[in-house]
């Protein structure tokens, strides 16, 4: 009996300890070399879960890492697998006939469909706070590439029937150079390209999201899924059946 409550003590020890390694906070270890990416492969994963909250830029310390997420392999794996999830839904649902006689798609456009990574990485990828006119300048020039997963996705998604609507809080002002642009990357045929009016000016993305995703509904359409970087795309009544956040560490809309 005395052998075995020995055995036991020893085991509730090395749990302990096990325990506390596993539970240890990024802060028991400020002098780790590696400190600053370990902190801001955290700060990512906040800003992906929306704990983040609201933001206006990248950390500092953070640059770096934001800089070879979003040029190294994981940011278009993340993409890549965000797009796999959706296309898989989506198959599962037009083939059960889930979305009537207008299925719908509704994707953003902007780190959704077009890929802005040549204007931010001349920004710092995020460490400046966001400047309207600059960016207004890089959208009239319409270059803008596209994620290659997406682009995959939007094909995919147009081939099973879906009625795909581009929702955007551009302004109407850039209706012109967003269609060359979209154009330009490859995408086409889309059902209608919604962008801000001068009404929409003052609204939260949530709200001018929401109020055009009800105005579908009544068109008649079923919105079975929605893609976006920003949880603001997303968000907000009526929802999509399935909603599908994309990877982007670099700027926060509300």
């Amino acid at each position: 009996m005395r052998l075995l409550s020995v055995l036991v003590l020893a085991a509730a020890v090395v749990a302990n300890a096990g325990a506390e390694s596993v539970l240890r906070s990024v802060t028991d270890f400020p002098a780790a070399a590696d400190a600053d990416a370990l902190f801001c492969d955290s700060w990512m994963l906040s800003v992906e879960t929306g704990n983040a909250g609201p933001w206006r830029q990248v950390p500092a310390r953070c640059g770096a890492s934001v800089r070879a997420y979003m040029e190294g392999e994981r940011y278009a794996s993340d993409s890549a697998v965000a797009a796999a999830e959706s296309l898989a839904f989506a198959s599962q649902a037009f083939a059960s006939g889930e979305g009537g006689a207008k299925p719908a798609w509704v994707f953003d456009v902007d780190e959704t469909l077009l890929s802005n990574a040549p204007y931010y990485a001349e920004s710092g990828w995020g460490l400046e706070e966001f400047n309207e006119t600059s960016f207004d300048a890089w959208v009239d020039v319409a270059k803008a590439p596209a994620l290659p997963s997406s682009l995959k996705l939007y094909n995919e998604l147009q081939g099973l029937g879906f009625h795909i609507i581009l929702l955007t809080g551009r302004s109407e002002s850039q209706r012109n150079a967003t269609e060359e642009n979209l154009l330009f990357a490859g995408y086409q045929s889309w059902e209608k390209l919604i962008l801000r009016q001068p009404s929409d000016i003052g609204k939260t993305a949530v709200q001018y999201k929401s109020e055009r995703r009800a105005v579908m509904e009544v068109e008649g359409f079923k919105i079975l899924g929605n893609s976006g970087d920003q949880w603001s795309d997303l968000i907000g009544l009526p929802v999509s059946t399935r909603s599908f956040k994309l990877p982007n560490p670099m700027y926060y809309i509300s």
